[in-house]
């Protein structure tokens, strides 16, 4: 089977490998239909995270179950499902209170070979979100939308969810890639009555409006804190850090109002944080790794099928697994805000 595979800074390549097996009896495996590149994959691509020659990589996936473990009941044969990053067991504490993604029975180094036409998926009885109705009968900005469940839309969606959003509320979402605007929609989708999307790209500027952002703040630094202070009259309720480097951390503590939850869900790109901002201004300091099973199942799932939220349009532009290079370029270049790859027909 083709699968995608990490050479070196710069460069990833289609590699014929045997296709996956069973090997537990909490294992699936996944024809895969769909799947993407992420802004996280960009980390090894520019030799930020080391890798090893010949990873294989991807984390996102939309496909149909091809075979399953003796120990998995809740998915068949067949079964046509959102394949998270996560793989949340449902029974340890983590699970039990709504964190897949902190899941303590999952085996390590498993987060990978996404970008490929087969996958062993583990702990697939309860992590794996079966995909109600004919597959067939979902149009392509459908299934866009149902592949950025197993990630990018539950991200934006956790950032939202731990800071607390609720109705009425003024909203600051640091970050305009793919997960800063999911989380434009999960804020809207929440009801925030106002939301102010930090960006300084026309065309994410764009798509933050149409998927809800009220106002757009350019500025950065200093000056980006002064210019929210102006648009909310003392800071915003919640606001979502969905970037990860220290300037986008440090501003979101800043535009908060006394008070105010911050919800993050950027990778953490360095070590230190100046807690001490947080006590003075009584500022709440929540997320992490998106609980992605527990957000599809208990809201974005139907957000999707009703046609409430359409997160597929983050997808600017398409690729077969033949042309993984070039899609990974296109992020790496910020021609595209994600690219999706279409592996395989319905």
């Amino acid at each position: 089977m083709k699968a995608t595979a990490f050479i070196e800074p710069g460069k990833v390549e289609i590699q014929n490998i045997d296709k996956p097996k069973i090997e537990q009896s909490t294992d699936a495996i996944i024809r895969i239909v769909r799947a993407c590149v992420c802004g996280s994959d960009l980390w090894f691509y520019r030799g930020i995270q080391k890798m090893p020659k010949n990873s294989r990589v991807g984390h996102e996936a939309i496909g149909f179950v091809e075979a399953v473990g003796s120990d998995v009941t809740n998915v068949k044969t067949g079964d046509f499902v959102i394949v998270p990053f996560t793989h949340g067991c449902g029974h340890c504490a983590a699970c039990l209170a709504g964190f897949d993604g902190d899941c303590m029975n999952v085996p390590e180094n498993i987060n990978n070979g996404y970008q490929a036409e087969y996958l062993r998926y583990v702990n697939a009885d309860l992590a794996l979100v079966k995909i109600p109705g004919d597959p067939k009968s979902y149009s392509d900005d459908q299934l866009n939308s149902l592949l950025t469940l197993a990630d990018v839309m539950a991200t934006g969606y956790h950032a939202a969810a731990t800071a607390e959003v609720k109705e009425g509320d003024t909203v600051v979402v640091m970050g305009d890639g793919a997960v800063g605007l999911c989380g434009v929609i999960a804020a809207k989708l929440r009801g925030a009555k106002r939301i102010i999307a930090m960006s300084r790209h026309e065309d994410r500027q764009k798509l933050a409006k149409e998927f809800g952002a009220t106002d757009i703040v350019a500025e950065r630094g200093d000056d980006a804190v002064k210019r929210v202070m102006e648009l909310t009259d003392g800071g915003a309720d919640a606001v979502l850090e969905c970037v990860g480097n220290e300037q986008s951390v440090d501003t979101a503590v800043k535009v908060g109002r006394p008070g105010a939850v911050i919800g993050r869900v950027g990778i953490p790109q360095t070590p230190e944080m100046n807690t001490n901002n947080l006590f003075w201004r009584n500022t709440g300091l929540r997320g992490g790794i998106a609980a992605v099973t527990t957000h599809d199942q208990a809201t974005l799932l139907d957000a999707v099928l009703s046609g409430k939220i359409n997160p597929g349009k983050v997808f600017t532009k398409s690729f077969d697994l033949d042309h993984i290079q070039d899609a990974y370029e296109a992020m790496d270049q910020r021609t595209a805000i994600k690219s999706l790859l279409k592996v395989s027909e319905i």
